[in-house]
């Protein structure tokens, strides 16, 4: 048995000192609080968190940090500019991108991410020889990089949705789609889970899947067992297109083709009504919030609380990568209140990381994680109380004060993948550099 010795620890029932952790097989074994450090312990100072869950990434948007702000504009003139950077992806380029988005992601103290995968075939919708070359790309980029993952291989079929109907899709959307849900799900039945990796289902949006394939899709998640993830009302755009079509709203909608349930997530959130979020907590869906790409988009600001004092659990994304920081993810959802309500502690420091690890675990199929707990995965971050941004913060309140540089050390699976705030890969800085311009030329 290896064991961890941490200076504090944050446990079910709050922060404890002087923790040792024993871990065989991936999991924790035993959790000793007030126990001295042995002399073959693994000593992680500073205050041990459980793994941050990602709930929700786009690997490649990663490219367009910092080059979309020149114009202006709105989220429809920076998809136009993300729709730009799909043309050089490819299985190599995507699988060196992603090893090294994701390998940022667990520098910064991610131990699992749900990438929302619809980047599926060729340019123009050729079919590569093997039909999933895209998704095990990004499956080996995680292996790599050392960070669990839940591949949310998303359908998507149609290229909008107007007031009058869905709109066909364009050159680039041809890449995304497989044509049908039955050819979706059949592509997609030909992935497997593994120890480290689940495969999930996405719906991209109710403006990319008509209303009469919504249904199988859920169906097809459900028989599987498989978590359901669907961007949901980030735009108002999207909900007028709906309730010009459709005659409700997107929640509703969904809710009417029986796709809201316990294992769905809905991203974003941010434009509900309030008997959408009765649905969503009639449901008991999860609403996983992206804070710095909500703002960064000029989406709106979604209404956490109200979701959170309905029972809708709430998990944490950074989606399109603007920033990779799950301290700032958390603190968004708070700070973002406190702007919207004149208001300080809508949140406690407790639930912040409940929906920056379990929840999102929970929310990506890893129902065993998120938690430093007997019997839970053995997926740590030691976060460092003595830098220029912690020193003389509380342990208890680290997540109000650090950022992603403060992690020194991630343990995966029991394994160590960031030791001393280095990555097993190298230098992750470099490597984003360069595969950043070879996805650019």
């Amino acid at each position: 048995m290896t064991t961890y010795w941490c200076e504090h620890a944050v446990l079910p029932g709050g922060l404890r000192h002087a923790v040792r952790l024993g871990v065989d097989g991936g999991r924790i074994r035993e959790v000793l609080p007030d126990e001295p450090a042995q002399p073959d312990d693994h000593v992680l100072a500073g205050v041990v968190l459980p793994g941050f869950a990602n709930g929700h990434s786009h690997a490649f948007h990663r490219a367009l940090r910092g080059r979309t702000h020149d114009d202006g504009g709105n989220f429809w003139t920076w998809r136009e500019a993300m729709y730009g950077v799909t043309h050089r992806l490819d299985p190599d380029s995507y699988h060196q991108l992603a090893t090294a988005v994701f390998a940022e992601m667990v520098l910064a103290g991610y131990t699992a991410v749900g990438e929302f995968h619809y980047v599926h075939h060729a340019a123009g919708g050729r079919r590569y020889d093997d039909p999933n070359a895209m998704a095990r790309a990004v499956l080996a980029a995680a292996r790599e990089a050392g960070i669990r993952i839940t591949l949310l291989d998303t359908c998507y079929l149609e290229g909008g949705l107007t007031a009058s109907g869905h709109l066909p899709l364009d050159d680039v959307q041809q890449r995304f789609s497989d044509g049908s849900v039955q050819a979706w799900a059949e592509r997609v039945a030909l992935l497997a889970d593994d120890d480290t990796s689940r495969i999930g289902t996405a719906v991209h949006s109710v403006r990319a899947v008509r209303r009469e394939d919504l249904a199988d899709v859920g169906r097809f998640a459900s028989d599987g067992d498989r978590p359901l993830h669907v961007h949901l009302s980030e735009q108002p755009g999207e909900n007028l297109a709906c309730e010009s079509f459709h005659g409700c709203t997107p929640t509703a909608l969904l809710a009417g083709e029986g796709l809201l349930t316990p294992s769905t997530t809905v991203v974003h959130a941010t434009h509900l009504s309030d008997d959408d979020i009765a649905l969503l907590a009639a449901a008991r869906s999860t609403a996983c919030f992206c804070p710095t790409t909500e703002r960064d988009l000029a989406d709106g600001i979604g209404p956490a609380r109200r979701l959170h004092d309905s029972g809708v659990p709430l998990s944490l994304g950074s989606d399109q990568h603007a920033v990779i920081d799950p301290f700032e993810e958390a603190r968004g959802v708070e700070m973002h209140e406190r702007l919207e309500t004149l208001e300080r502690g809508r949140f406690s420091p407790s639930d912040l990381l409940g929906m920056a690890t379990l929840y999102g675990y929970r929310s990506l199929g890893w129902d065993d994680g998120g938690l430093i707990a007997t019997g839970h995965l053995a997926d740590l971050v030691a976060v460092r109380l003595d830098s220029p941004r912690t020193a003389g913060c509380g342990a208890d309140q680290v997540l109000y004060a650090a950022t992603s540089a403060d992690v020194t050390d991630v343990v995966v699976g029991g394994e160590p993948v960031v030791t001393g705030g280095r990555h097993r890969v190298g230098d992750v800085g470099a490597l984003l550099g360069d595969t950043i311009a070879a996805v650019r030329r």
